[in-house]
């Protein structure tokens, strides 16, 4: 099997070519470079494909599932009619998006991004927004060795917080948190994202700083961190959702 690479804004295109059976690996091989590479939404164009066997849709499933387990998207198009029926047999109907060409599946993936970000909005609606300042212990996740910061969190809710005081991180850095939550003693050790950075010129009262978004939250904690901000959004009357 042949594999063109292509992009359309975040979305990669692979033009699959050939016949796709248990020879088909370097499939599986792309996909993981390519979510290695942070390529999360994939849309598979089998126009040319000529072929398919049940070892082959085992392939696509563990493609798909790569992806999936990467909290990406992966679409198909232009799927021949002999391909669809092996895919039906075969159950996959059921678990893929087909479309029945490039641009309505492209069309698609910016729709799905748009109903993530309604649902962002709706949660982030559902917790409130506690105006504090805490000391907090910020490094970045990932480097060799991570430098702590210790800097000011502004505001905090169950799903992130406002830190101010740095400049050193940009939008989709990971980075752990180290804080105490009054009158706690323990530290809460937290994995967050970078959602947000203010701009200087627009939004100097917030600079430097970075907006981060919890990550891998287990329950209980985010249940403390709801308790907290109850017990003492009360006393704030500036308190917002």
């Amino acid at each position: 099997m042949e594999i063109k690479v292509r992009q359309n804004n975040s979305v990669v295109i692979l033009d699959l070519a050939g016949r796709i059976d248990v020879n088909s690996a370097n499939l599986v091989e792309m996909v993981g470079q390519l979510v290695h590479d942070g390529y999360n939404d994939i849309l598979c164009n089998l126009e040319d494909v000529d072929f398919i066997d049940y070892m082959g849709a085992s392939v696509i499933v563990i493609a798909y599932k790569e992806i999936i387990n990467n909290h990406g998207r992966m679409k198909f198009c232009n799927v021949p009619q002999h391909i669809r029926n092996i895919f039906c047999i075969a159950g996959l109907e059921r678990v893929i998006e087909i479309f029945p060409g490039e641009e309505p599946a492209l069309n698609a993936f910016k729709e799905d991004k748009a109903i993530e970000e309604i649902k962002k909005m709706q949660l982030r609606r559902r917790f409130k927004r506690l105006p504090i300042d805490i000391k907090v212990e910020l490094k970045a996740k990932h480097a060799a060795n991570p430098v702590c910061l210790k800097l000011d969190v502004l505001n905090i809710s169950a799903i992130g917080a406002f830190i101010f005081g740095c400049d050193k991180f940009k939008l989709g850095d990971e980075v752990i948190i180290r804080l105490r939550l009054p009158p706690r003693r323990a530290e809460l050790e937290l994995e967050a994202k970078v959602v947000w950075i203010p701009d200087r010129q627009v939004q100097p009262h917030s600079y430097p700083g970075i907006g981060v978004e919890f990550v891998h939250l287990p329950s209980a904690i985010q249940e403390e961190l709801v308790e907290f901000i109850d017990r003492n959004i009360s006393l704030n009357p500036t308190d917002s959702c």
